[in-house]
């Protein structure tokens, strides 16, 4: 089966220019000079919708969702690459986008059914559903000039839900409108998914995307971040927005040193450091995988060094933090009654957490090394190492907390 929309490495170019004249200057330049600046919304963009998808599209203000939705409905043409559309489009763009200001409601049904290929005829059979679902009362009869943002809202949406589009295409538009109308908009979205429609939704309600997309993609300067299950990408993206940088992908491999290298040829070779205060410390912090989901197994491994010939009372602490400094939880060997190695050499201990409670999210691994039941720090790593967090929809907050619901009456 052909996906309803292919999009094959587009990129879509913008001059800018500083002031209005410089782009007569340009073009009236001998020599070509050029005046202005080039800017892309959309580099190398790629991905595909099958039938029956709702993909929910993701990115921050001036990352390109607009000028993406834009070049699939065909309102502007890309610099380069394709955009492959098969079936019949409806989409709201932008409040009153394809309506006439001097025309009145039930006009603007008709022209907007025009457009997108209906006769008249047809559009007869559909204009009652279309009225009822807007709501607005006598001023369907009114030039759309007249109407308030939120009327604008439910005309656009009646008109765009319920001509049996193949694809539809929704842009924030839900942030207009009460809750009354918001609900019966996405009910009547639920009931084109469940007969098939392919819908992209624009939305930085991140909860309405998790809840009612099955697929989401991550725009990010122009350029596809992520790409998957809906949920998946949301917490990704969720995560990035809250803490301010890309923690995503920071945590790409299995194994990182946070000291020196550690060379398992050389195991047993013990460089002792040159500051003699320097009684132990961490060499390397691994973790078996840095993308899990909650309940998955964590497994983090802690490598350290001793340089003394015994340390009596040495103890280890492991602590989880988010990105942005926020203390989730720190047990360490001594508060827990666990002997580990205590002489000169290089030892290795795991800290296992069977089933992670946390949510979706990037977090951060500190460990360190004390004596004297903790109050002597002799080596701290700072976000030795980092991991990911990214689940199906089942919960929201910070970490899952094992609970039960009673029906009191």
């Amino acid at each position: 089966m052909k996906p309803m929309i292919e999009v094959k490495n587009i990129v879509k170019k913008y001059r800018l220019y500083n002031k209005p004249i410089d782009r007569l200057k340009e073009s009236l330049s001998p020599n070509k000079k050029k005046y202005h600046q080039e800017f892309n919304a959309l580099n190398d963009v790629s991905f595909i919708v099958n039938k029956g998808d709702a993909v929910g599209i993701l990115g921050k203000n001036g990352s390109g969702k607009s000028t993406l939705l834009k070049l699939i409905t065909g309102v502007i043409s890309p610099s380069s690459g394709e955009v492959i559309v098969n079936g019949k489009i409806s989409a709201i763009l932008e409040l009153g986008a394809g309506f006439n200001p001097e025309y009145t409601g039930r006009e603007n049904i008709y022209l907007n059914g025009l457009m997108m290929g209906y006769t008249r005829e047809e559009m007869d059979e559909k204009i009652n559903s279309i009225i009822d679902f807007a709501d607005i009362g006598t001023f369907i009869e009114q030039p759309v000039k007249v109407y308030s943002s939120g009327m604008f809202a439910r005309l656009a949406f009646a008109v765009s839900i319920n001509v049996e589009p193949d694809i539809l295409i929704v842009d924030e538009a839900l942030a207009v409108g009460d809750i009354r109308f918001q609900t019966k908009c996405i009910e009547k979205m639920k009931e084109l998914k469940s007969n098939g429609t392919t819908i992209l939704f624009v939305s930085h309600a991140t909860e309405q995307v998790k809840r009612f997309c099955n697929k989401a993609v991550w725009i990010k300067e122009g350029k596809v971040k992520a790409e998957g299950a809906s949920s998946e990408i949301v917490d990704l993206y969720e995560d990035y927005m809250k803490h301010g940088n890309d923690y995503f992908g920071a945590a790409n491999t299995n194994s990182v040193a946070v000291n020196r290298a550690f060379d398992k040829s050389d195991e047993e070779t013990i460089i002792l450091p040159e500051d003699p205060n320097i009684l132990a410390s961490i060499t390397n912090v691994n973790i078996t995988k840095d993308e899990l989901k909650s309940f998955d197994q964590l497994e983090i491994e802690v490598i350290y060094e001793i340089y003394e010939n015994f340390i009596e009372d040495i103890l280890i602490g492991v602590a989880l933090y988010t990105p942005k400094r926020d203390y989730i939880f720190g047990p360490n060997t001594h508060l827990e009654k666990i002997e580990i190695p205590k002489s000169f050499g290089r030892h290795s201990i795991k800290y296992i957490v069977p089933k992670l409670p946390l949510m979706g999210g990037t977090y951060c691994i500190d460990v360190g090394i004390f004596s004297n039941e903790g109050l002597i720090c002799l080596n701290y790593k700072e976000n030795a190492n980092q991991f990911v967090v990214t689940n199906d929809y089942f919960s929201e907050g910070l970490v899952y907390l094992n609970h039960r619901w009673e029906v009191v009456k």
